[in-house]
């Protein structure tokens, strides 16, 4: 009876660590709100998605929910999760940036802005905590690949070796 206890209680402990790797999302405006007051800031990573994307439905569930993952991004980043086709006005640097309905659907113009007018999805960026892009990274990313680019930004990597050097593998 004892070694059962014991093990539901070791089981309950496993699963809440397990959920305490969960990242916590945050708005465009939560994020740069808190790059701009905070004593050290992050930099801002950005995960840019639709409703209809299955490959960003994947990513969200095989690599943002990987615990190794979740504990690296939410050490080093604000994180955004931000819709393509999000219909509420986003106001940036004295610009409201808006829903604009095209067709069936439509888009929202930070997130072409911040996509560099080129919408795929799944598509991630990294930003310095005063919004420079660093990069985007288009397309679905399993949990290592990604892990590898984020360490490559977060870590600051960037500023001292090129991606072909970092990753000579990926630049083949």
């Amino acid at each position: 009876m004892k070694k059962n206890v014991f093990f539901v209680i070791v089981m309950f402990l496993l699963a809440f660590a397990m959920q305490a790797q969960e990242i916590e999302w945050m708005s465009w405006t939560e994020a740069v709100n808190k790059a701009a007051t905070d004593k050290t800031p992050k930099k801002i990573f950005v995960d840019i998605y639709t409703d209809w994307c299955g490959w960003c439905k994947k990513m969200d569930k095989d690599t943002f929910n990987h615990p190794d993952v979740a504990a690296y991004m939410t050490q080093n980043f604000y994180m955004v999760k931000m819709d393509a086709e999000e219909k509420e006005d986003i106001v940036y640097k004295d610009k409201t940036f808006k829903y604009i309905p095209q067709g069936n659907r439509g888009y929202h113009e930070l997130a072409v802005a911040l996509l560099q007018g080129k919408m795929s999805f799944p598509t991630v960026i990294f930003l310095t905590p005063d919004q420079q892009i660093l990069s985007p990274v288009p397309g679905y990313q399993k949990a290592d690949g990604f892990l590898k680019i984020a360490r490559y930004f977060g870590d600051d990597i960037y500023k001292d070796t090129s991606w072909q050097e970092y990753s000579p593998e990926k630049s083949k």
